[in-house]
């Protein structure tokens, strides 16, 4: 054997056993959880046979004077009535860490929290009674620092989440089988409410609410939003996949909206609203709704498939104004509502009545009428441009009461509208011939350019 290689070798090998064997790479969950208190240090076991709620209590406090996290192990705990300290930071394993509320008052009641932070917990109300006390299995009320994060919550006897004057956000949830709505936020303080999957609830989806009128600021991105029922009934006050009331500066966008008894996306008396880039179906009554007393609203790039009205942007009579509805398609209307309906009727793509433009819409299948301009003296300043309407009762219907206002319609394209293409109505009653075909001639309104086939 050569010398020189064998001596080599020996030296390659000696390097190899002296050198210290590396450590092996922490897991990911590991990692995570570095620096956090286990709940079985603590007392608090996973699948214990008796209610817990004691012993989690005690925890919680304890982690809260420590200011540590605390990591639950898979299992199932049984608690309830559970007041929670200055500081909650909870997490567990995605889809094994379970908490079930034992019933008898409330489950999570945050009054004093600072911060409150859940992640990775599957949180079930097995439909169980909640006090007078509570709106929902996590009701938090004045929290500054909120972080509710890839957390199952279901069975809730009221709201899924109750947020009052709570500011921070609430993603990657999944949220289904509230007797209520599944999240319920009022005097929110910039929310953002983001990539949350909410399903099967009795009266509302998502809820941004004000007790008076006053900027809200949340942000209600890319949820998906299935079958909302109306279990309370009214008028709409229920059913809404999406429901802003009284609060501002509110962005709505890029949501995926289906079933619901009312409507998609419901605005009332919210100003500076954007409503941008959803995808709304089978919607029961309107599908995206700006009312009542409101100033400023930009209803933009929508998708409506279903519904018995597409978008309305009205209610002059009690102050709403300033509106833009632009780049919307509306297809497959009907009719009928989920109750009977008052004048003029379901059935319409596009209303809007003050200080508004409506351009560049696609609006097919609406067998009332493609867009509704006004409604008796309601209405002023409209500008109806560049619009393509296919297959409707009327084209664009306008009021030409005496006292409503001007309006602008050109160079709008109109494709089988069997009741006439621009028709002016007084309240319900057809008032002119089809002035697409013949001169306006009230002086109030300009009818230009439009193709009609």
């Amino acid at each position: 054997m050569d010398r020189r290689a064998f001596l080599g070798g020996a030296a390659a090998l000696a390097a190899t056993v002296a050198q210290p064997a590396r450590a092996a790479e922490p897991k990911p969950l590991e990692a995570a959880l570095r620096g956090s208190i286990n709940a079985s240090e603590l007392g608090v076991l996973p699948g214990a046979f008796d209610n817990q709620s004691r012993t989690f209590q005690r925890m919680l406090e304890a982690s809260s004077d420590r200011d540590m996290p605390v990591f639950l192990p898979p299992g199932l705990y049984v608690v309830s009535n559970l007041t929670l300290p200055r500081a909650v930071r909870l997490t567990g394993v995605p889809g094994a860490t379970r908490i079930v509320y034992g019933g008898d008052g409330h489950l999570f009641l945050a009054e004093r929290t600072e911060l409150l932070s859940l992640e990775n917990i599957t949180i079930d109300g097995a439909n169980r009674w909640l006090g007078d006390h509570t709106q929902g299995l996590i009701d938090a009320r004045g929290v500054s620092q909120l972080s509710i994060d890839a957390v199952r919550i279901m069975g809730s006897g009221k709201h899924g989440v109750a947020l009052d004057r709570c500011a921070g956000r609430m993603e990657r949830c999944e949220i289904s089988g509230a007797a209520d709505a599944g999240l319920y936020s009022v005097e929110g303080a910039g929310l953002d409410i983001f990539g949350n999957s909410v399903s099967g609830c009795g009266n509302g989806g998502i809820l941004v609410h004000r007790w008076q009128s006053g900027d809200d600021n949340t942000s209600i991105t890319g949820n998906r939003i299935r079958r909302i029922e109306a279990r309370a009934g009214g008028t709409g006050q229920n059913g809404n996949g999406i429901n802003v009331f009284r609060a501002h500066g509110v962005n709505v966008s890029n949501n995926n909206v289906a079933d619901c008894a009312f409507s998609a996306i419901r605005a009332n008396s919210a100003s500076n609203l954007q409503i941008t880039s959803n995808n709304c179906s089978r919607s029961g009554e309107t599908a995206i709704y700006a009312e009542f007393a409101f100033e400023g609203a930009v209803i933009a790039s929508n998708i409506v498939d279903g519904a018995a009205n597409g978008i309305s942007i009205v209610n002059f009579n009690d102050g709403g104004r300033m509106g833009v509805c632009s780049g919307n398609l509306i297809r497959n209307l009907v009719t009928t509502g989920p109750y009977p309906a008052d004048p003029p009727g379901f059935g319409t793509g596009i209303s809007v009545e003050a200080d508004a433009t409506v351009t560049g819409n696609v609006i097919e299948g609406a067998p009332r009428a493609g867009i509704s301009i006004g409604w008796g003296e309601f209405m002023r300043n409209v500008v109806a441009n560049a619009n393509v309407i296919r297959d409707a009762g009327v084209g664009i219907a306008v009021s030409v009461v005496d006292g409503a206002g001007p309006a602008v319609i050109t160079d709008n394209l109109i494709d089988k509208a069997r009741d006439g293409a621009i028709v002016g109505f007084k309240w319900t009653d057809r008032a002119t011939g089809d002035m697409a075909l013949s001169p306006s001639r009230i002086e109030r309104l300009t009818v230009e350019r439009n193709q009609i086939s």
